[in-house]
């Protein structure tokens, strides 16, 4: 019987997952899916290794709610296949681990209700994170799971970096810049050593550009500084999140136009970003399809603050040797990737037109700065970290 081990990648409305075979230390992908659009129009998808289709299968919005119900679609749908495997273990993606977890840990009582104490600080993922954890719980108590954490890359940070000015006392009781999107930063960079190994140990900035975006900067691999902070509310605006917003704005919305916390919070984390800016979607692909000028502002603005962004990590890191472009839009849009490089040519930003339109991994032929479009994989990434440390209790 083959070992396995599966792996949970929960969001705001959608659950991605994989399933791994494991021979000693090495993973071979068997199964990949989603279900999306949880409690609008739910779907089921799953591919086997090669490629196959295994599942499409549609349901109706009540049948899956939330996050729970999903998981437990999941895994009524996969359980008849696990049972020709030895499944290790369970590896999640949990956003925020505070100051509390700086490295994966196995979940037990103690480490869920410490999770869930960080609910306010990733309303929109911290939740949805710890869903699929209960629902296997219920399911599968004997089965080892492991939280793998967005913040745990960047926990070595300087504390320049990780400071807010604000009272020392706030710093010590947690009020610091967290970072986000540390799986998806720590695959690329491991991806990048072998795709460049003669610059992946400089100074690297990676655009991590989806429904959330942020950017990292990299000195040896290691996460220097990230735009996003506290909550992944700061840094670059994103699909329906402002970004960065003067917290003056904030007091101004309640103490004079009369908004509860709640309502501007919703405002922030629904309502915001491309899609407010836009007032049609937060999705660029509906915004650069469309001949509306306030979507054509709302794709600039997003380049404009990505590319400062990028110029502002590289103040950080004293130069920079390679901008990478990763997740949804920075793999798949080339028109932002141009509009983005564009505004850094005084950076010896370039890239080659023809392997931007046809994303390519290299993009930046001939320029002082390489350009890189890498895949993300946070599922992998995961799995490593999960399979790791299971190997180290036996």
């Amino acid at each position: 019987m083959t070992e396995a081990l599966f792996v949970v990648n929960a969001g705001s409305s959608s659950i991605k997952f994989k399933l791994f075979g494991v021979e000693g230390d090495h993973l071979s992908l068997m199964i990949g899916g989603a279900l999306d659009g949880i409690g609008s129009h739910p779907k089921l998808r799953a591919r086997d290794g090669d490629g196959a289709v295994m599942v499409d299968r549609a349901f109706e919005p009540a049948e899956i709610a939330n996050s729970a119900d999903a998981q437990h679609a999941i895994g009524d749908w996969l359980a008849p296949l696990l049972a020709e495997q030895r499944l290790i273990g369970i590896g999640h993606r949990v956003v925020h681990g505070g100051a509390t977890y700086h490295h994966p840990v196995l979940v037990d009582d103690a480490v869920l209700g410490t999770l869930e104490s960080f609910i306010p600080l990733a309303p929109l993922h911290q939740l949805t994170n710890l869903d699929p954890i209960r629902v296997i719980r219920q399911r599968r108590p004997d089965l080892p799971q492991v939280a793998c954490f967005d913040t745990a890359f960047h926990r070595d940070h300087p504390e320049i970096a990780d400071r807010f000015a604000l009272p020392r006392a706030l710093y010590d009781d947690g009020v610091r810049r967290y970072g986000f999107h540390g799986l998806s930063y720590e695959y690329v960079a491991s991806r990048f050593t072998e795709i460049a190994p003669d610059i992946a140990g400089g100074r690297v900035v990676i655009a991590h550009l989806g429904s959330g975006a942020s950017a990292c900067a990299l000195l040896g691999g290691r996460s220097m500084d990230c735009t996003m902070s506290f909550t992944a509310l700061d840094g670059l605006p994103m699909a329906t999140r402002c970004g960065s917003l003067d917290a003056g704005v904030v007091l101004h919305l309640i103490e004079q136009m009369g908004m509860s916390p709640a309502e501007v919070g919703h405002m922030l984390y629904h309502d915001s970003g491309l899609k407010g800016l836009s007032g049609i979607s937060g999705d660029i692909r509906e915004l650069l399809a469309s001949d509306a000028p306030e979507a054509a502002l709302a794709i600039d603005y997003f380049a404009l603050h990505v590319a400062q962004a990028v110029a502002r990590h590289a103040v950080t890191l004293g130069g920079l040797d390679a901008l990478i472009f990763t997740a949804g839009i920075g793999e798949h849009s080339p028109d932002v990737r141009a509009r983005i490089c564009a505004r850094l040519r005084f950076l010896g930003v370039g890239i080659d037109e023809g392997r931007n339109i046809t994303n390519e991994i290299d993009l930046g032929l001939g320029s002082t700065t390489r350009v890189f479009a890498i895949p993300t994989d946070e599922e992998l990434m995961i799995a490593r970290h999960t399979l790791r440390l299971l190997t180290m209790r036996q």
